[in-house]
C-alpha cells in the first residue's frame, strides 16, 4: 500500500489570522459573512430583537459592519439602537469587549444619544484589565468609521471620552487621555479640556492643572472664559490670589474677558484669606467695568468681614445689598447669625433672625440652630426650646445638631433629666448619636457627680458601635477623680491606652490633680515621668498641679525644684503657681520665705492679687505675728490691692485670739470706713474675743449689730 503523506499538524491546529478589525465598507470579509449580517438585519425588523443563538455568531467586525449599515441608511437608525439594546441586555449574556463597545458608542453620539454613549463609555472603563490606551486606539480606529472624520462630531465622542474619565474620578487617567490623543493628531475641544482641569483643581491637584493648562491651551487650543475662571480658582486655592491680576490681564491679550464669575472667584480668595479690603477694591472695579456685583459676590463680602470680627461692617454690607436693590438670600442672613452667635450677641441673634422672617426670606435649618445655639449657651434654655418648637412647626426637621446644641444646654444649667429626655427624643426621630452628643451628655452628667451614669452611657457607646475617643475617656476620667475614686481613674486610664488612644496634657493633668489631691504624690511622680516620655511636654497647669501637691504635702524643697525647672523651661509662671509656692511656705511655718520669695516676684515684674497678700497674711497670723500681717493690709493699699472680708478677718482672728481687743476693734472699724462689709465670721470671732476677756458689753453690742446686718448668731460665745 503506498504510504500516505502525513498531515501537517501544525498548519491544521494554528486558527486562522483574525480579520482586520472596523472594515469600513462590506468588501471582502463582510461579503464572506453576508448571511450573518442579513440574518440579523431580518431579525431586528421583524422580531425586535435578537436569539442567543444569533448573538453568539457576533463579532466585534459584525457589530461595526451593521451599525455603519444602520448610520449611513437614517431610516435604519431606530434598527441600531434596538441592536444596541439587545447586545447590552443582562439576559443576551453577551461578552462586551472594548472592540465591541467602541463602535456602540460611536454610533450612539452619530445619532446624538449621548447619555447612553456616556454610559458604554463608562461600562468600558471601569472594567477591570482594560489598559487606557487600549480604550483611546479603539476609539479613534472606530471614529472615522461612522462619519466624516473632519466633523465636529469626531470631537463629540472624544469629550464624551475625557468627561467619562472626569465622571469616573479618575481625573490624572483624564489628563494623559487628553495628552495621548494631542499626540496622536486629534483634536481636543476646550470644552473637554476644561473638564479636565476643572476636576484637577476641585481634587487640589493645581499643579497637575497648570502642567495640562501650558501643554494644551498655551499651545494649539483656545481657551475660554470658563478656562479662566477654573485657573483663577486653582490660583486661588494655592494661596496666589496676588497673581490673578496678571493672568487675567494676560488672557485679556487673547481676547478673552473676565466675568462676575471670575471677580466673585477672587473677591471670594480675599476674603477667605482676610484682605477684606482688597475684596471691596475688585467690587469696585467690577462697577467700574459695568458689571453688576449679585448677592454671591456680597456674600462673599459678609463672610470675610464677619471672620474678621466686623460683624457691624456686615450688617451695613447687608443694608447696602437692601438699599441697592439687591434681595440678601438665607447664606446672608446665615453668615451674620453664625457670627453673631460666636460672639454671644443674643439681641442681634434675634433681631437678624426676625427680620429675614419680616424680609420674606427662608429660615433653614442654620438659622434656626443659630438662635438655638447662642440661647443655649447662655443658660436660656427655655427661649431655646421656643425656637425649636417653631422650627417643627413650620416643617424642619431638626437634626443632631439641634438636637446636641439642646443637650449641652441642658447639661450647662445642670438639668440632666431635660437632656437625657431630649436625648430620647432624638433616637425616636431617628437622629444617629454620634460621638460628640454621647460627650455631651458624658460631661453633664460628670458636671453633676453622676459619674455611675456616666460609665453606663459610656458603655452605651460601645454597645452601639460609636466608639468612644480620648474626650470620651478623659471626661470620665476627670469625673472619677474629682469623687476621689482613683482606682477607677486609673483603670479608665490604661483602658484607654489599651484601644490605641493617645492621652494628651489634659488627660494627664487631669489624673495628676486627682492623685495629688488624693496625696498620692509618687502616683503623681509616676504619671509625670509618662508623659514625658511620651514626648507629651508638661504645661503650666501641669507644674503648678505638681507644685501645688508637693506643697500640700509639706515637700517645698521638690516644689521648688519643680518652680526652677519650668523657668528654665521658658514655662511663665502664672499667679496660680506663684500662689501655690507661697502657700507651701506659709503651710509649713515660713511665713518669712515666703514674703522674701513674694518680694523678689514683685522684682522680676510679677503682680500680686489679693490671694497672695491673704495667704502671706494668714501665714504670719498662724505664726501669730500679727503686726507683719496688719502691715500687709497697709502694702496691699499702697500697691492698690484693696483687701478683701478674708483679709481683715485673718488678723482680726489672730487678735482676738490674743486678747488684743482694742486693735481688734480699730481694725473693724478701719475696714468698715474702706467699705467692707462685715460677715458672719467677722462678728462671731469679736463677740468670742469680747466674751473672752469678760466684757459681755461689747460682746452684746456686736451681737445686737450683727442681728440687725441680718445674720443668724448660733449664741455659742
Amino acid at each position: 500500500m503506498a504510504m500516505l503523506p502525513k498531515p501537517h499538524l501544525h498548519r491544521r491546529l494554528t486558527p486562522p489570522p483574525p480579520p482586520p478589525p472596523f472594515s469600513s465598507s462590506c468588501s471582502s470579509t463582510a461579503q464572506s459573512h453576508p448571511f450573518i449580517i442579513e440574518t440579523t438585519l431580518h431579525s431586528l425588523k421583524t422580531h425586535k430583537t435578537l436569539s442567543p443563538k444569533t448573538l453568539t455568531h457576533l463579532t466585534p467586525l459584525h457589530i461595526t459592519q451593521i451599525l455603519n449599515h444602520c448610520c449611513t441608511q437614517s431610516q435604519n437608525s431606530h434598527l441600531g439602537l434596538q441592536f444596541i439594546s439587545s447586545l447590552t441586555s443582562p439576559l443576551a449574556r453577551f461578552m462586551l469587549s472594548t472592540s465591541s463597545l467602541t463602535p456602540m458608542i460611536c454610533f450612539l453620539v452619530r445619532v446624538r444619544r449621548l447619555d447612553q454613549a456616556q454610559g458604554l463609555i463608562l461600562r468600558m472603563i471601569r472594567r477591570s484589565g482594560v489598559s487606557r490606551d487600549e480604550i483611546v486606539n479603539s476609539m479613534i480606529e472606530c471614529n472615522g468609521k461612522f462619519g466624516d472624520c473632519e466633523s465636529d462630531r469626531e470631537m463629540v465622542v472624544f469629550d464624551l471620552l475625557v468627561r467619562s474619565y472626569v465622571q469616573a474620578r479618575r481625573v490624572r487617567e483624564a489628563a494623559e487621555v487628553v495628552r495621548f490623543l494631542r499626540a496622536k493628531g486629534v483634536r481636543v475641544s476646550v470644552n473637554a479640556v476644561n473638564g479636565v482641569l476643572g476636576g484637577l483643581v476641585r481634587v487640589g491637584w493645581v499643579g497637575l492643572a497648570w502642567e495640562v493648562y501650558r501643554e494644551v491651551v498655551g499651545e494649539g487650543v483656545d481657551g475660554n472664559v470658563y478656562t479662566m475662571n477654573i485657573m483663577i480658582n486653582a490660583m486661588c486655592k494655592d494661596g496666589k490670589v496676588d497673581d490673578v491680576g496678571r493672568f487675567v490681564v494676560e488672557m485679556e491679550g487673547k481676547g478673552v474677558y473676565a466675568d462676575n464669575v471670575s471677580y466673585n472667584t477672587i473677591v471670594n480668595a480675599y476674603c477667605n484669606v482676610g484682605l477684606v479690603e482688597e475684596g471691596f477694591e475688585v467690587v469696585e472695579l467690577m462697577l467700574s467695568k459695568g458689571m453688576k456685583p449679585g448677592v454671591v459676590t456680597y456674600n462673599a463680602i459678609l463672610k470675610g468681614l464677619c471672620r474678621k470680627g466686623k460683624h457691624g461692617r456686615a450688617k451695613e454690607v447687608l443694608s447696602e445689598m437692601w438699599r441697592s436693590g439687591l434681595t440678601p438670600d438665607t447664606t446672608s442672613y446665615n453668615t451674620l447669625l453664625l457670627a453673631g452667635g460666636k460672639k454671644d450677641c443674643i439681641s442681634d441673634v434675634e433681631e437678624m433672625f426676625q427680620e429675614m422672617s419680616s424680609q420674606g426670606v427662608y429660615r433653614d435649618i442654620v438659622s434656626y440652630s443659630s438662635v438655638i445655639g447662642v440661647l443655649a449657651r447662655n443658660g436660656r434654655v427655655d427661649r431655646a426650646m421656643m425656637y425649636f418648637e417653631d422650627m417643627k412647626a413650620v416643617g424642619l426637621i431638626p437634626d443632631s445638631v439641634v438636637y446636641t446644641i439642646l443637650i449641652n444646654g441642658f447639661c450647662r444649667n445642670n438639668v440632666i433629666s431635660d437632656a437625657m429626655r431630649m436625648r430620647d427624643e432624638m433616637i425616636e426621630q431617628g437622629c444617629f448619636m454620634d460621638v460628640v452628643t454621647y460627650n455631651t451628655i458624658l460631661n453633664g452628667l460628670c458636671k453633676g457627680n453622676m459619674v455611675a451614669e456616666a460609665h453606663e452611657l459610656l458603655n452605651e457607646m460601645v454597645e452601639r458601635n460609636v466608639f468612644p475617643d480620648f474626650y470620651s475617656y478623659t471626661t470620665l476620667i476627670n469625673g472619677y477623680c474629682k469623687t476621689r475614686n482613683m482606682d477607677r481613674a486609673e483603670m479608665l486610664f490604661d483602658t484607654m491606652t489599651q484601644k490605641n488612644l493617645k492621652p494628651d496634657i489634659v488627660t494627664y493633668n487631669t489624673l495628676i490633680d486627682g492623685f495629688c489631691k488624693g496625696g498620692d504624690m509618687e502616683k503623681a511622680n509616676e504619671l509625670w515621668k509618662d508623659m514625658v516620655i511620651r514626648n507629651i511636654s508638661p504645661n503650666h497647669i501641669s507644674y503648678s498641679t505638681l507644685i501645688n501637691g508637693f506643697c500640700s504635702t509639706g515637700h517645698v524643697s521638690e516644689a521648688f525644684r519643680l518652680w526652677d525647672e519650668m523657668v528654665e523651661k521658658g514655662i511663665e509662671p502664672t499667679i496660680v503657681t506663684f500662689n501655690t509656692v507661697l502657700k507651701g511656705f506659709c503651710r509649713s511655718g515660713d511665713a518669712a520665705k515666703a514674703d522674701d520669695f513674694l518680694k523678689k516676684m514683685i522684682a522680676k515684674g510679677m503682680c500680686p492679687d489679693s490671694i497672695t497678700y491673704n495667704t502671706l497674711i494668714h501665714g504670719f497670723a498662724k505664726e501669730e505675728n500679727m503686726n507683719t500681717a496688719f502691715e500687709l493690709i497697709n502694702k496691699m493699699e499702697s500697691g492698690g490691692q484693696m483687701p478683701d472680708v478674708i483679709s481683715y478677718n485673718v488678723i482680726l482672728d489672730g487678735f482676738c485670739r490674743q486678747g488684743r481687743m482694742a486693735e481688734a476693734n480699730l481694725l473693724y472699724s478701719k475696714m468698715t470706713k474702706r467699705g467692707v462689709s462685715p460677715d458672719r465670721s467677722t462678728y462671731t470671732m469679736l463677740i468670742n474675743g469680747y466674751v473672752g476677756q469678760e466684757n459681755l458689753k461689747e460682746a452684746f453690742r456686736f451681737h445686737n449689730e450683727m442681728i440687725e446686718r441680718g445674720f443668724a448668731p448660733d449664741d455659742k460665745f
